[in-house]
């Protein structure tokens, strides 16, 4: 029982992760991809999480060995490498806060009364997230992480499952409908998208070794400990990106409706997805529970950026870190206004803009995943590389790097000789 109940108090940064990538790799990669191409991406989406597995994985182990977050091992790696980091996570941190953002205040906007401008209810949520992060800290984000995620994970299953009882795995397909091939240079630029968030941007593991070090600050947590958290998260977010793609799959591929790329008709068409598996009665019920997991997510998205940027900062000026908050609480108002500034300027261009997050995500893969590589080689122990973890772990890596490195590449030359 003690084993378990340990277990059980290891969870946080984990699900935090999970939380984080929902927002964009789940509920509009995914979700697309099953109402685009029906299940022909399937396999493709367990390979692209198998083979970025040991990335996200190298962060924990170098956070659990060094006993400092993956910024920290950037910096001793290189300003260089600092710098790039900090340069791409500002960009990524001000558009995914926009995206997730302007989701969340849409799902909000069908339980308010009235007809309030979406530029209003994103200042409104936005300021309720704020207020959040800076009373309730890293205590409460931990606690409203692993209700969100299991709350989620169940209806999303149960989503899945009803429909295939109801539809069976043809889903509401007509039998002479026939599914466009995502195979072909025309789904390229989509397939590389949904790749660059699959299962989150690879920045996330660098948010995640922060988390982890917070942790820390609140339970003793053991390497096993850690290990266990990141793996739950980490392979419970690749599971549910399965149960979004099977759920556009089942309802939404074959039919005349057209597929939804914009945040308001897409927060509709997925409310309305839940509602057509599981019944209209049910409609209110997914609503709330979409609102808060999107909440949940806003607040990771926040928090986690802030957290890396207030950190690669302080390093980059100061050559060290500290405990004071002020500059966290600065970096949050600032990466919140940006997002809530793109909402109020640049709504018709969010879908491109997101687009070109999630490319750009894939194309820096490369680089993050073999930095995580190289520091995690460095901090592991004499001993823990003779152990045949290690070994299966890094030859994983390879592979891992030859598929990323190679598609990158294949994609930059279509884009620049090709297209």
């Amino acid at each position: 029982m003690e084993k378990h109940a340990s277990r059980f108090r290891a969870l946080g940064p984990g699900l935090l992760m999970a939380t984080a990538a929902i927002g964009g790799s789940h509920l509009v990669a995914s979700t697309q991809a099953g109402a685009l191409f029906g299940w022909q991406l399937f396999g493709l989406i367990i390979l692209i999480n198998v083979l970025k597995y040991p990335f996200f994985r190298f962060a924990v182990d170098y956070t659990m060995n060094q006993r400092e977050s993956l910024v920290h091992g950037y910096f001793r790696q290189g300003r260089s490498y600092l710098v790039i980091f900090t340069v791409l996570a500002v960009v990524a941190a001000i558009v995914n806060t926009a995206g997730v953002l302007l989701l969340t205040a849409n799902l909000l906007k069908f339980m308010l009364p009235g007809n309030l401008d979406i530029v209003v209810v994103s200042a409104l949520l936005v300021l309720g997230c704020v207020l959040f992060l800076l009373l309730g800290e890293y205590r409460s984000l931990d606690l409203l992480a692993r209700v969100m995620m299991v709350v989620l994970s169940l209806l999303t299953v149960a989503a899945v499952l009803y429909a295939l009882v109801q539809l069976g795995p043809q889903g509401n397909v007509p039998t002479d409908y026939v599914s466009p091939s995502p195979w072909n240079f025309a789904a390229l630029a989509f397939l590389v998208a949904m790749m660059g968030w699959m299962p989150a941007p690879i920045e996330i593991s660098v948010i995640n070794s922060i988390w982890l070090q917070e942790k820390r600050r609140v339970v003793p947590l053991s390497r096993r400990g850690g290990l266990f958290d990141f793996n739950v998260g980490f392979w419970a977010t690749a599971a549910l990106a399965l149960c979004f793609l099977a759920l556009g799959a089942l309802i939404q591929h074959g039919s005349d409706q057209e597929i939804a790329m914009g945040s308001s008709a897409f927060a509709e068409q997925l409310v309305g997805m839940y509602a057509a598996s599981l019944g209209e009665w049910t409609r209110w019920l997914v609503i709330l529970v979409a609102f808060f997991c999107m909440f949940g997510t806003t607040l990771t998205v926040l928090d986690g950026y802030a957290r890396g940027l207030h950190i690669a900062t302080q390093l980059l000026w100061q050559g060290k870190t500290t405990d004071r908050v002020h500059g966290y609480s600065t970096i949050l108002l600032m990466q919140a206004l940006a997002g809530l500034g793109i909402i109020a300027f640049f709504r018709g261009a969010l879908a491109p803009m997101l687009a070109f997050a999630m490319t750009a995500a894939f194309l820096t893969t490369p680089l993050f995943a073999w930095l995580n590589f190289v520091l995690a080689r460095r901090a592991a122990t004499p001993q823990q590389k003779t152990t045949k973890k290690y070994k299966l772990l890094h030859g994983w890596a390879w592979l891992g790097l030859i598929y990323l490195v190679g598609f990158a590449a294949f994609y930059l030359a279509w884009l620049l000789f090709w297209r």
